[in-house]
């Protein structure tokens, strides 16, 4: 029987184990959306997992969505994200970048020269977003236009091409959680009736071609995407979520990707599984569950169900959780107060088990 603590092969990228690191939002960017010394520090502590997965990383200036959030955009954070993938990998880690346009989730006041959050659709969310002024209503967003909507596929390939230059084994496309590739597969936010939207299968055409078109710049093997079907966060309203993702998952099936990642954000288990069975390659789940993922869930590698899993506030408290997994505990609790922005408190001082 397969368990979480055996290797796998990655589409030629050899781990160590079938646990992931989630990406998780930490908000502790530098100087012009640049990692610094305390987020190699953060990521090289958690490379005992198979595979590490970056926290969001915006693609453009107006790809970002929350203050203090790293980019892979300019020349000066390609040359930051090298000293995170040099110190992962001399760890013997595989890290892969998360790259995440915000789309709507944002706000003017995060962004320079006038520039304002954009969408498949002018379709305001509902609720606010955290700023360095404080928290604010979210706007109504800019429709991209044809020809935006190409540039923005652009920037996701120059990301990407960028990612692999600094160093990283991959990327991971963030299709979920309510953001802009999110936001065009769901029907209450792409209300279009071009060829982007106006159906299960055209609303899934932006996805789409922006995973072929990293997956053509960067190599399929290096190319993934995140999705969570039916995931209400961030004013997201799916009903019936089964058809456009079944569409999706069929069209990006021939690419061979290094894999797909589900998070379950609703109790829909017959979804993944459906999903599992027309997607051939590698799948990682983030489970769904009450609280965070637990130290019980990986039964799903057991099960068959998926070929790794992710975690995210567990392994965000414990920096070397594939040890602590397989000794059964203890575990470190998360603190939520220091889960977004500040120092190194509640980001790189949680104690290994050999340091308690």
């Amino acid at each position: 029987m397969t368990t979480v603590f055996d290797p796998i092969d990655l589409s030629g990228t050899p781990l160590a184990n079938r646990i992931a690191l989630a990406p998780m939002t930490r908000s502790r960017a530098g100087e012009g959306g640049t990692a610094t010394e305390l987020t190699a520090t953060y990521y090289a502590q958690r490379a005992s997992a198979g595979l590490v997965i970056t926290e969001g990383i915006q693609p453009s200036v107006v790809g970002q969505g929350y203050p203090s959030t790293p980019g892979l955009h300019s020349a000066e954070q390609v040359a930051s994200w090298r000293t995170v993938t040099d110190a992962v990998h001399a760890r013997g880690g595989r890290i892969f970048a998360q790259i995440m346009h915000a789309g709507r989730i944002g706000h003017p006041v995060l962004l320079p020269d006038g520039l304002t959050p954009v969408s498949a659709s002018p379709v305001k969310a509902e609720g606010q977003v955290y700023t360095h002024v404080g928290p604010k209503d979210f706007v109504e967003p800019h429709e991209l236009t044809d020809a935006e909507v190409r540039a923005t596929v652009a920037d996701f390939v120059t990301a990407s091409r960028n990612a692999v230059e600094a160093g990283f084994d991959g990327v991971e496309l963030h299709g979920a959680n309510g953001y802009l590739i999110h936001q065009f597969l769901a029907p209450n936010t792409n209300l279009r009736t071009d060829a982007w939207g106006g159906s299960d299968e055209a609303r899934t055409r932006f996805a789409v071609e922006v995973v072929e078109a990293v997956a053509a710049e960067i190599g399929p093997e290096r190319t993934a995407l995140r999705i969570s079907p039916g995931n209400p966060y961030n004013d997201i309203d799916e009903p019936a979520p089964e058809a456009t993702y079944t569409a999706l998952v069929r069209a990006i099936e021939p690419l061979g990707l290094a894999y797909l990642h589900i998070l379950e954000a609703t109790p829909i288990r017959e979804l993944t599984l459906a999903l599992r069975k027309a997607f051939s390659g590698t799948l990682v789940i983030n489970v769904h569950s009450e609280g965070p993922t637990g130290p019980g869930d990986h039964t799903v590698i057991d099960d068959g169900i998926a070929d790794l899993i992710s975690y995210g506030a567990l392994f965000l408290a414990n920096p070397d959780l594939p040890a602590r997994l397989k000794a059964g505990g203890p575990f470190n609790t998360p603190d939520p107060s220091t889960f977004f922005g500040g120092d190194a408190k509640g980001y790189t001082d949680y104690p290994a088990l050999d340091a308690v």
